[in-house]
């Protein structure tokens, strides 16, 4: 099976096609991310990173917790609670620093499923140690409180807690269920709150209570999942992006060897190729005038006008070839020095007429007059000029009008139009005529083969002066070339120093002297 250049091993430096299954896998992972989000269902390589969260957040709350139940079993004595009420607040903070000590040895261990479901059942029991701790609470009484001061006090101490737990611990499924069902339940046997409607009725608020938080705690742990969702597919897009910048170093570092590679090859083939050409272009032009003598075969003397023609032709395609690489490779130059526009596309209408005349071609040239000089690379100019000028002729059939316009523009600036009446360019081939060695269909039809650098070289070098090239054309109405110079680069006229009375007293000063030194030196 036959390959395009394209599609050979070595012109392969990025399969674009592997971009897109990249893309495709990266969107369906994101949304069965957000699918499992929404379900509760979290992904398992993300939940390694939520039990790692929960023990941090577990391992900075043991604090906040341990002065809860300090707080709890201080105000429980100001209010009448007996003594056992400070048994349970120290054993209760002994556990929950216990708690977070588990949470940090969890932290400082590696990573594996394994521990995962270990630690998970660890810490599944530590929540329901820490429920029977506060279902010892509910059970705890007062004699010195009235039933509801009891009740309403034993409530609170339980929402704050629940409150403190849901905001904590949420990153583990189920943590507040475990530890504050079996309290509700205790607390309501301890109120008697079947019989007591005060009981029932907290009962209930503690557990509607119970069942909001968890739902909150269920919302931010689908947040947390989210968010490690995020951050999974951001440094997995950081990671494509740091493949795609060393793709892009490597395919640099291999288009700068192509481009040395390119120079290197053109400037030693130059020399190859200018030597045998130019003795082509020798000897077939002595040929071909019969400076040695005459030639009896009419044919002979056809061949060397051949001979010499291509020969001309392919130094014209070496050197537009070496001009468009040097160009493109920044090795050109530019010597700018003032010049009148008008004057060098005179110039150039010149180089060009005999060629119309062969073809009864006119040349009308219309320029606005006193214009001032444009500081640019006459060269360059000239070559623009040359190859628009070129272009027009080749192009415009015969008997055919060229208008060549310099003129001002609105800005301020200069510019160059050649407008022919020629087949014209289709819209769509414009980009193409454009390109390197690109040819309009029509173009090639109607009239002699070019070498399709002539618009590329202008282009560069009208790029390079910081000027603008526009090519218009309608099919089977003609094209028009538009080159424009900036007004940067037109210079301003100075005009001439104003003759005052001070210059005319030092002109009459200095006329007797030289009157006198005339006289010494006739004597």
């Amino acid at each position: 099976m036959n390959q395009s250049p394209s599609e050979l091993p070595d012109k392969i430096i990025v399969d674009r096609r592997k971009s897109y299954r990249n893309s495709d896998v990266r969107n369906a992972v994101r949304r069965t991310r957000d699918r499992l989000a929404e379900q509760g269902i979290s992904d398992p390589e993300f939940d390694l990173d939520l039990l790692r969260l929960y023990a941090r957040t577990v391992q900075s709350g043991t604090l906040a917790m341990v002065l809860l139940v300090v707080m709890t079993g201080f105000f429980g004595m100001m209010f009448g609670f007996p003594g056992g009420i400070l048994v349970w607040a120290a054993l209760a903070s002994v556990f929950y620093v216990g708690h977070g000590l588990l949470a940090r040895r969890y932290l400082g261990q590696k990573r594996t499923a394994q521990t995962r479901r270990r630690w998970t059942l660890t810490f599944a029991a530590a929540h329901i140690l820490l429920g029977a701790y506060w279902a010892w609470f509910a059970f705890l009484g007062c004699a010195a409180c009235t039933g509801t001061e009891l009740l309403m006090s034993k409530a609170i101490v339980m929402l704050i807690a629940m409150a403190a737990s849901a905001t904590i611990n949420y990153n583990m499924r189920g943590s507040v269920g475990l530890e504050f069902g079996l309290p509700i339940v205790a607390f309501a046997v301890a109120e008697n709150g079947l019989f007591n409607p005060s009981a029932m009725a907290a009962s209930a608020g503690l557990l509607a209570t119970l069942l909001f938080f968890s739902f909150i705690a269920i919302r931010l742990r689908r947040a947390s999942l989210a968010a490690l969702s995020y951050r999974s597919e951001n440094n997995a897009l950081v990671a494509e992006l740091e493949m795609a910048r060393s793709i892009s170093e490597e395919a640099r570092r291999r288009a700068e060897d192509a481009n040395l590679a390119k120079s290197r090859f053109l400037a030693s083939m130059s020399h190859e190729l200018r030597t045998p050409l130019n003795a082509i272009l020798g000897f077939s032009e002595i040929m071909a005038k019969e400076v040695l003598g005459p030639m009896e075969n009419e044919n002979y003397r056809s061949y060397a006008n051949d001979i010499n023609q291509s020969g001309q032709h392919l130094l014209k395609l070496i050197n537009e070839i070496l001009d468009l690489s040097r160009i493109e490779a920044g090795k050109q130059e530019l010597i700018e020095e003032p010049l009148r526009l008008a004057d060098v596309v005179e110039e150039c209408i010149g180089l060009v007429k005999m060629k119309a005349n062969q073809k009864t071609i006119k040349i009308d040239h219309a320029f606005e007059a006193k214009m001032p000089r444009l500081l640019a690379d006459e060269r360059s100019v000239r070559q623009v000029a040359l190859n628009l000028l070129s272009n027009a002729v080749k192009f415009t059939p015969s008997g055919g009008n060229i208008q060549v316009k310099t003129g001002w523009t609105a800005s301020g600036g200069q510019y160059i139009s050649v407008k022919d009446n020629g087949p014209g360019i289709p819209e769509d081939e414009i980009p193409v005529v454009l390109a390197a060695f690109g040819q309009g269909s029509i173009a090639i039809k109607s009239a002699e083969q070019g070498t399709g650098l002539g618009l590329p070289i202008v282009q560069a070098l009208m790029a390079m002066h910081d000027g603008v090239f526009k090519l218009k054309s309608k099919l089977r109405e003609g094209t028009e070339a538009l080159v424009v110079f900036p007004a940067e680069r037109v210079m301003d006229e100075l005009p001439a120093a104003p003759v005052t009375s001070a210059s005319k007293a030092a002109r009459r000063t200095r006329q007797p002297a030289k009157t006198q030194a005339a006289a010494v030196g006739g004597a």
